[in-house]
């Protein structure tokens, strides 16, 4: 079936053509996931969520390159912003297991307890009242590393500084962060 048809199909909610598509293509969805997660169900994850974009998606598609490039696209597009979900997960992770802190991503996959809830909220409060302690350009140099997920030559960049000083300004505000939450506890 050519590829315009099996879009017009598949727009006017034709859910056997995105079947179709779908066996079409996941074979090569899954190769390009696999070149960025060793785990079959990341692999498999992923290719769900790229063909759910697809789907959502295909009445943009224009036609400028062939279906299979376009789907392409968005396999590596959301494989890419996967990884840096994750890299960002881990920072902050990394950022709030300071001395005395429990991780937050161990807070929110975990008990729905009201008691941990508290207490992990408190853990938050802490955690905030000790970023807002540092000095404007500690934090925002701490905050674009471990959080927004910026390389420091990005941020040196952002903040018009040498990557030197990003190094020295994120090593400054973790022992600043641990002095505070040391002493709050």
């Amino acid at each position: 079936m050519p590829e315009a048809d099996l879009i017009l199909q598949i727009n006017t909610g034709n859910k056997i053509a995105f079947k179709h598509l779908v066996h079409a293509h996941e074979k090569m969805v899954m190769s390009v996931c696999s070149r960025f997660f060793s785990k079959l169900e990341d692999i498999q994850d992923i290719t769900q969520e790229v063909f759910i974009e697809v789907y959502k998606s295909l009445n943009t598609y224009r036609g400028d390159a062939k279906l299979s490039t376009w789907i392409y696209r968005i396999a590596m597009t959301k494989s890419l912003d996967e990884i840096k979900l994750r890299k960002r997960k881990k920072r902050i992770s990394e950022l709030v297991t300071l001395p005395g802190m429990e991780s937050e991503l161990n807070n929110i996959a975990g008990d729905d307890a009201p008691d941990k809830r508290v207490e992990a909220f408190e853990q938050n409060s802490l955690l905030v009242r000790a970023l807002n302690k540092l000095a404007n350009n500690q934090r925002k140099a701490l905050t674009l590393s471990k959080i927004e997920g910026y390389s420091n030559k990005e941020i040196a960049g952002m903040m018009k500084t040498t990557t030197t000083a990003v190094d020295a300004l994120i090593y400054r505000s973790k022992q600043t962060m641990k002095l505070y939450l040391n002493c709050a506890i």
